[in-house]
């Protein structure tokens, strides 16, 4: 190992948090490019190709089946190559993809590179998650990984706040390839600082120890060349458990992130320029619910609770801050702005849950497992993201054909409401103390 002996507290626990840095931009690039879509849909794509919202949902879904293959495919990857290579492969070929989209000229065109976007964009997480379990300590992931789960929401931020700007003035074309060409520039810096704790050159010795000051069995077991068959994590119930904490709530995301936008238009007739504040407000909300989930379980492990209490008390809290989306639809009839807020809570809600829930996989995996059960778990997430986007598509055709959308988005904001109290249930019941998995 090359380890710089210096020890100096100043310099001793600091630059974890510079790799921190780079995931967090890593996955506001990842959002960025993946919402375009939804905010050049309704003025630009849907009048030029002449989509309905079935069509609309099939090149939805058409990512969604790719980022689940993706998804356990670069969780695969991810842990065979090692998380350098492996982030840098997978947004290269996400970058070229968005850009790709500038190339379409027809529906089947947009599927097809949402295709190839969604399969590379699958990378993200299962890199972001291993590098902070290899980066920060048990007390400190949760906290990590809600700082850079919040690059999802700045990400939502930044495309309603530029999208349709660069599309007014460019062209819809350059609004994929400019989002797209971000990526590129990343990986400069991605390559430039970026090297596992136990070879880089920069951490200090201080740093290096208490990185695994509360996980002493990983660094027996960190160089390990040993690998774990993907098929043998389907054995393990901790596997399942995880996924299923996102089967039920991914959907709630994917919903969200690619209908946000036109419910705010058909329900309230705003135009892209007039839907961008409302949508700020509600990302804004999102990721400071990132960062605080991040931070609740942490804080309880402090206090001295145990880690799965910590970690399924603090899930339980961020399920029922998702209920008032029950009554969205309903208070939105009297202010478009209560309806806004009350999906800002949910969103929030949903941010720390997904905080919380990425942490359960180092705590139930050895590291050297962790990128491959991200992976399985966010295929299955997307096989729910795939059940959502196709109920949405029917449900809000049917009810657009009788003159009656709003119930449509009434029955999808029930669906989102309860999703997160029944993964709860299924995690507590097939994990109730979240034991190790005996790898």
């Amino acid at each position: 190992m090359e380890l710089n002996k210096e020890s100096d507290t100043a310099k001793g626990k600091k630059y974890r948090w510079i790799i921190l840095s780079l995931v967090f931009f890593a996955t506001t690039i990842n959002y960025l490019d993946r919402q375009v879509i939804s905010l050049l849909k309704d003025d630009y794509l849907q009048p030029l190709f002449g989509w309905n919202e079935t069509d609309y949902a099939n090149i939805v879904i058409a990512f969604q089946i790719a980022y689940a293959l993706g998804m356990v495919g670069s969780g695969i990857i991810i842990d065979k190559i090692g998380t350098k290579l492996g982030y840098a492969l997978s947004l290269t070929i996400w970058s070229i993809a968005s850009i790709g989209h500038a190339f379409a000229t027809s529906t089947f065109g947009f599927m097809a590179a949402r295709g190839v976007l969604g399969f590379s964009e699958a990378g993200n997480f299962p890199a972001a998650i291993k590098t902070v379990a290899e980066w920060f300590p048990k007390k400190e992931r949760a906290l990590a990984a809600g700082i850079f789960n919040s690059g999802t929401n700045i990400g939502a931020i930044l495309a309603p706040l530029t999208v349709p700007l660069i599309a007014g003035v460019m062209g819809w074309e350059w609004a994929f390839i400019i989002t797209g060409a971000i990526g590129l520039i990343w990986l400069l810096f991605w390559w430039l600082f970026y090297e596992s704790p136990q070879k880089h050159k920069k951490i200090s010795k201080a740093e290096y120890d208490y990185i695994h000051s509360d996980d002493a069995d990983e660094v027996i077991t960190e160089n390990k060349s040993e690998k774990i068959a993907w098929i043998k994590l389907l054995g393990y119930k901790q596997t399942w458990a995880f996924a299923s904490l996102k089967f039920f709530s991914d959907p709630v995301w994917w919903f969200l992130l690619f209908w946000l936008p036109s419910f705010l238009n058909k329900q309230y007739g705003m135009t892209k320029m007039e839907l961008a504040f409302p949508i700020a407000v509600v990302y804004t909300m999102a990721m400071f619910g990132s960062i605080g989930g991040g931070w609740l379980s942490g804080y309880f492990i402090q206090k001295g609770w145990p880690l799965y209490k910590a970690r399924r008390t603090a899930l339980l809290i961020f399920a029922i801050c998702a209920l008032p989306m029950l009554a969205a639809q309903w208070l939105g009839t009297f202010n478009y702005w209560y309806a806004v807020l009350i999906i800002g809570l949910a969103a929030s809600a949903h941010q720390a849950w997904s905080a919380t829930i990425f942490t359960t996989v180092s705590d139930m995996f050895p590291k050297r497992a962790v990128a491959s059960v991200v992976g399985i778990g966010g295929m299955i997430g997307s096989f729910g993201g795939i059940i959502i986007a196709k109920t949405a598509g029917l449900l809000l055709d049917h009810y657009d054909a009788i003159g009656s959308i709003e119930t449509g988005y009434y029955i999808m904001f029930i669906i989102c409401a309860l999703a997160y109290l029944i993964a709860w249930t299924f995690f507590s019941l097939l994990v109730p103390k979240m034991p190790k998995a005996a790898i």
